[in-house]
């Protein structure tokens, strides 16, 4: 790769002036499933190192308008959501927050809150905190996956029928709390380029599940958010994701597509507009694949030719590489995939 000093000095410059860190969450709680907790103790550990080491946690709202407006936020941002509106966010998360005035996003389902469940918040508890500045925004009706076309229903049909539950579901919060941000948060983090499109269409941003830090360039229909549940949730994998640089990567249009067969696909190119890092210090791993030869096709465009199939289930690559111009820091990529059994049966959510 060609380094050009003065391009990745504006660039670094750029960089500098706007890398913001999105942080997903959904139970804080010792007493639920693994995969979707943090313990409150952990919990506080997390918030007090935001605080012990500087980063500014702004509203999810302020990087929203930053990215529309293209008006830089300071560098060690970082912006705090929850997933699903669970119980545990308002008794043992939000006592944590607030010790530390940090404002934060939810994302939820109104078909879920409406069933009355001792283990979701109620609409009177989100009414209460969306008065007090919590951010509630839109994770769909019901939690259902937006990938998975039922047999006999076309696209068109398909997307017709999600297009009255997003925003119905946007109707119900704004007529329960009065917030309408049409934010949205994939459930289970599934989407196509066709799912992206109808997200556009609709006027709507969306919210993913795969990592990486946010620049005023991220494609606003997949916009990266780190999970920190276990177990990813210890203090040096969150020191990682807080100094995380944007990367940008473009990913071309035959590249772009996320579902597939088992076997189907054997391989990705992608192509890096950054000249801030040694082409050497690449890595790119894939879920349960491991590291993965990486071959250069030209000065910004480089290949993986994946070491053994796919495995089924929601699969990802993360590229990351360190930052000459900032040591201690990683730009991060990551591209999820949805991988079918061979039959072409989904897995199970």
């Amino acid at each position: 790769m060609k380094y050009r000093l003065l391009a990745a000095l504006c660039y670094c410059l750029h960089i500098t002036s706007f890398a913001t860190v999105i942080l997903q969450y959904h139970h804080v709680s010792d007493t639920t499933p693994a995969s979707t907790s943090i313990s409150p103790s952990q919990f506080a550990l997390h918030m007090q190192y935001l605080a012990d080491n500087n980063f500014e946690v702004i509203a999810l709202s302020s990087l929203m308008n930053s990215i529309k407006t293209q008006t830089a936020l300071p560098n060690k941002s970082v912006v705090i959501t929850f997933d699903d509106a669970y119980l545990d966010i308002l008794t043992q998360g939000k006592p944590i927050l607030d010790q530390h005035d940090y404002p934060f996003t939810i994302f939820i389902n109104p078909g879920i809150v409406e069933q009355n469940s001792e283990h979701y918040l109620s609409w009177q508890q989100l009414k209460e905190m969306a008065d007090n500045g919590v951010i509630i925004a839109n994770h769909g009706m019901a939690h259902d996956s937006l990938i998975r076309i039922p047999d006999g229903m076309t696209m068109q049909q398909w997307l017709a029928k999600n297009t009255q539950s997003l925003l119905s579901a946007e109707k119900i919060i704004a007529e329960k709390t009065g917030q309408s941000w049409r934010y949205f948060a994939y459930p289970y983090g599934e989407y196509s380029p066709e799912i992206q499109q109808w997200i556009q269409d609709n006027n709507f941003v969306a919210f993913s599940q795969q990592s990486g830090a946010v620049s005023l360039d991220t494609n606003t229909t997949i916009i990266p958010r780190f999970p920190v549940s276990q177990p990813y949730d210890q203090l040096p994998s969150l020191r990682d994701k807080l100094n995380a640089l944007p990367f940008s990567i473009r990913v071309e249009a035959e590249n772009q597509q996320t579902i597939f067969q088992q076997g189907e696909s054997t391989s990705v190119s992608f192509k890096v507009d950054v000249d801030d890092f040694n082409p050497e210090q690449l890595n790119c791993y894939i879920s349960s694949l491991g590291r993965q030869e990486i071959q250069w096709q030209e000065d910004e465009m480089f290949t993986i030719n994946y070491s053994a199939a796919l495995p089924t289930g929601r699969v990802r690559c993360n590229c990351t590489a360190p930052s000459i111009s900032e040591p201690g820091r990683y730009y991060w990529f990551s591209k999820p995939w949805f991988i079918l059994k061979e039959n072409g049966q989904w897995y199970p959510l």
